[in-house]
């Protein structure tokens, strides 16, 4: 491992100059990044959820875009369009927001279901389809969405089909107390979050992200800690909180995250331990509680820890 953990120290270090704290959610970014996929961003207002992700892209070279989502968005507001030339009576494709490298989907429970649709082509298949000619999306492509947990008058809720396309399901809670003194001190002292360029943020090295996906890629995996993983998913199928358990995808997305978590920690070889951190980012959003489980107040936090404690681990 070379690429992964300096890419890692770089970005801390550069990151750390705009958003305080939040460490866990920077991390998971950069687990979504090196996965080559996507992640749903779920905390209230004014957490930075935005703002990382900007600096991120800012800091890794790469195209960003963002969508605020609205009840009245429709498919070709994100995708783009045809838009005829009146000067040479051809059509020219006006590109969407989609065509980009980081796509910021603010509110994404706010948009309707044919557009929904049309955004979950874009992450599944790195295409879009206009007119029917289909379009190739950028290789570095990752949607990174938020929702907002507390307001739900006027949202669509995302479909399971949806959101098990979301490889991670970021939870970003409050900073430290400490941390938002440092906040009220950094904005005293003049920062803004408008303006990252007066931020001093220095760009990482060129290709340091794709060879980074690529150690990851190569990160071993032992067959024992298959059958682990399998059990996992197999077990959250018959739980009895659980009306829906994790699929087959969620297993695989498993053991792609374990093999991130185990390259962050600077080694080629995944573990258990690496398997547990995943679990609930990877399952928290792909599983669904029975209406008596919620009622009693479970979590699918609480319960994919308690189907952690019951499957035994590989020694």
């Amino acid at each position: 491992m070379q690429a992964v953990p300096q890419l890692l120290e770089q970005l801390r270090e550069q990151i750390g100059k705009v958003v305080v704290g939040q460490e866990e959610f920077r991390d998971q970014v950069l687990v979504t990044l090196l996965c080559r996929s996507h992640a749903l961003l779920e905390g209230v207002p004014g957490v930075a959820k935005t703002l990382l992700v900007k600096a991120i892209s800012r800091v890794l070279g790469l195209e960003f875009q963002r969508v605020q989502c609205t009840s009245d968005l429709m498919p070709a507001d994100i995708i783009g369009t045809n838009v005829l030339n009146m000067a040479t009576s051809s059509f020219n494709l006006h590109k969407g927001p989609v065509f980009t490298a980081l796509l910021l989907v603010d509110e994404v429970n706010r948009m309707p279901p044919r557009t929904q649709a049309a955004l979950l082509e874009c992450m599944e298949e790195y295409q879009v389809t206009i007119d029917g000619t289909r379009y190739q999306l950028p290789d570095e492509f990752s949607v990174f969405a938020t929702q907002n947990p507390i307001e739900f008058e006027g949202t669509y809720p995302l479909p399971e089909a949806q959101l098990d396309r979301f490889l991670l399901k970021i939870r970003v809670g409050y900073p430290t107390a400490n941390d938002e003194v440092q906040i009220l001190t950094n904005v005293q002292n003049g920062f803004e979050a408008r303006d990252l360029e007066s931020m001093g943020l220095t760009p990482l090295p060129a290709g340091l992200l794709t060879e980074a996906q690529r150690e990851v890629k190569s990160v071993r995996v032992e067959p024992a800690l298959f059958n682990y993983i399998v059990q996992i998913a197999r077990r959250t199928r018959d739980w009895p909180s659980l009306s829906l358990g994790a699929s087959p995808r969620a297993a695989i997305s498993l053991m792609i995250v374990a093999r991130a978590n185990a390259a962050l920690d600077n080694r080629d070889y995944v573990i258990p331990d690496d398997v547990k951190s995943a679990a609930s980012p990877v399952l928290r959003h792909r599983v669904v509680l029975k209406p008596e489980a919620d009622l009693e107040g479970l979590t699918p936090d609480l319960i994919i820890n308690d189907v952690l404690r019951a499957v035994e681990v590989p020694k």
